[in-house]
């Protein structure tokens, strides 16, 4: 019988990769506090609906990855692919419209039936912000820049790059979208399977084919900025303004797009180069349309995404493991104590090892084993005198430490 091995295209996270992940994680929940956002969380599975309608029967997403079931009732439901559809129905099944403008940041597991490849996983995890109600280019500014904050903390932003654009409003999408059917209509016998049935249905999606002759094709498309409205034309102004304001640098790519509806304005992307072709570390955009789509009232929203095992990857070293306290007991009289002495210790946030059994010797090669920091030893005598003997490991420094002092003596391993 061969090994156990997990699901192909998921992982386990173990303990190194998981100070990895909660660097990460916790990095980018900070971030988002330091802007107001406070924290949500959305069911992993969702009616298949809430997907189909947010994401496109065109895309990617709804045709090829996701993971959808039947359950014992008849619903048909889908492991959540990403996580601005589940706030925005949030939402509106929580009447919270009334409530506008608010801040959200997420993390969870997210699931996409892809080809496993490096920073990219069937099951992975990512972390986002939505801020809904705010229609002013002030909104994606202030969204781009918990996104730069939260790379740079994990000390990753030197090496990113922001790729910036806007999908201008309505009448900017609609003369764009006139312009590119009639350019792309030229080129029918050469485009993909799959694009001619987006030119038909959604034909900005076009421009995010994968398909090598349809990508030779939309090097030569129009450009979306060429046709943006006099007002599309300033909001976008006002964004690269902000960004300018804040000293963070950017560059416009006129061919990053989004390809569904209820997207304007803005849209970005930060990539790392060390990533090598999956370089996309985080990406988002204004999606103005989203809430009304899915039966809400029209709300302005603004957010972005992030992969926290791509990022995990952009970490220059692997945080520390927290070292124990290990508490070595020598007889009947001190395995009591020392059982108290610990909980003790753990109601004040200190990691403590109590071990199980054997000698000294046995207890101090655990305590070693373990990476402990230092070893309170307790036997007979130290009991008598109320106080315990503090050995340092790393250093062999030893003392006797009263019983009332111990918190103090150990401030620094808490």
């Amino acid at each position: 019988m061969s090994a156990l091995q997990p699901v192909r295209g998921t992982h386990d996270l173990l303990p190194e990769d998981m100070r990895r992940f909660r660097q990460v994680a916790d990095t980018a929940r900070r971030a988002a506090l330091c802007f107001g956002y406070h924290e949500v969380a959305t069911p992993i599975f969702e009616f298949t609906e809430v997907f189909k309608r947010t994401l496109g029967d065109t895309s990617d997403v709804v045709t090829k990855e996701m993971y959808t079931f039947t359950d014992k009732g008849g619903e048909t439901l889908t492991l959540r692919p990403e996580g601005t559809a589940g706030v925005a129905r949030a939402l509106i099944s929580g009447g919270l419209t009334q409530h506008l403008p608010l801040k959200y940041f997420y993390v969870g597991p997210m699931f996409r039936y892809e080809r496993p490849q490096k920073g990219r996983m069937r099951q992975f995890h990512q972390t986002g912000v939505e801020l809904l109600g705010v229609k002013e280019p002030a909104g994606d500014v202030e969204v781009i820049a918990i996104g730069v904050e939260f790379l740079r903390r994990i000390g990753a932003w030197d090496r990113c790059e922001l790729e910036l654009n806007t999908l201008g409003d309505a009448a900017s999408r609609q003369a764009y979208r006139q312009v590119l059917v009639q350019y792309l209509d030229g080129f029918r016998d050469r485009l993909s399977k799959e694009s001619l049935e987006r030119l038909e249905k959604n034909p900005l999606r076009v421009l995010d084919s994968k398909d090598e002759g349809d990508q030779k094709i939309v090097a030569e498309a129009p450009v979306y900025t060429d046709y943006l409205t006099p007002e599309a034309k300033a909001f976008f102004a006002e964004v690269k303004a902000g960004l300018d304001t804040l000293g963070i640098a950017y560059r416009v790519n006129p061919r990053l797009v989004r390809g569904l509806d209820y997207y304007c304005h803005t849209c970005f992307e930060i990539t790392c180069a060390d990533l090598g072709a999956q370089k996309t570390v985080l990406a988002g955009g204004r999606y103005d349309g989203l809430v009304g789509i899915m039966g809400g009232p029209e709300t302005a929203g603004v957010g972005w995404a992030s992969g926290v095992e791509r990022c995990s990857m952009l970490l220059k070293e692997t945080p520390p493991a927290l070292r124990p306290i290990a508490i070595v007991p020598l007889g009947e009289a001190a395995e009591r104590k020392a059982a108290q002495l610990a909980g003790e210790l753990r109601a004040k946030d200190f990691m403590v090892d109590l071990g199980y059994s054997g000698n000294m010797g046995k207890r101090m090669k655990r305590a070693n084993k373990i990476e402990a920091v230092v070893a309170l030893i307790l036997g007979d005598d130290e009991l008598a005198k109320g106080e315990v003997s503090l050995k340092l490991l790393d250093s062999g420094e030893q003392m006797n430490v009263r019983f009332d002092d111990l918190e103090a003596a150990l401030a620094a391993y808490r």
